[in-house]
């Protein structure tokens, strides 16, 4: 009977390295194009969203962000992992107005901080300033700006929101 036939050692080596480096080739190639994937899945929500957002946001309505919000939260979802962070702010600030209005049961559509309407307690007012403040805070300002830079640098479509 005829022993099993053995590669010498420097060949064993190259060969254990080819197959390290096809092994890492098929990682990296699997991630990168995960990535890149996600990057055309969230370009595409990009580009389905641009026109509806334009025009909620362009119509001057003074609900305009509640409005948009279904569609940053979609946004939000379908972002790359390095504009999470930027759509999770907004998409909190917004969110977090809306809460506000809210739980004062007041209509954004009409609402006006300068003439609340009646009955609206202190705490509901105060409530609803402290997250109107956040949707001008330095910290939304930038993320908004950074999501809408990277939808036109990266997927070439503006969203025209910051």
């Amino acid at each position: 009977m005829l022993g099993r036939m053995r590669l010498p050692a420097d060949r064993r080596c190259a060969r254990a390295r080819g197959l390290q480096a096809l092994a890492v080739g098929l990682v990296l190639g699997t991630l990168l194009g995960g990535c890149k994937d996600q990057q055309e899945k969230y370009c595409d929500a990009v580009k389905d969203h641009q026109q509806e957002l334009g025009e909620i946001l362009g119509g001057g309505s003074p609900d305009a962000l509640l409005k948009a919000l279904p569609i940053f939260r979609d946004l939000a979802e379908e972002a790359p992992k390095d504009l999470r962070d930027e759509w999770k702010t907004v998409v909190d600030a917004v969110a977090g107005l809306q809460d506000a209005l809210e739980d004062a049961g007041v209509d954004p559509a009409t609402y006006d901080r300068d003439h609340p309407p009646e009955g609206l307690t202190q705490a509901d007012k105060d409530a609803i300033d402290v997250a109107a403040g956040q949707l001008t805070s330095e910290a939304t300002v930038t993320a908004l700006s950074a999501v809408d830079q990277q939808a036109k640098d990266v997927c070439g479509t503006p969203l025209q929101i910051g």
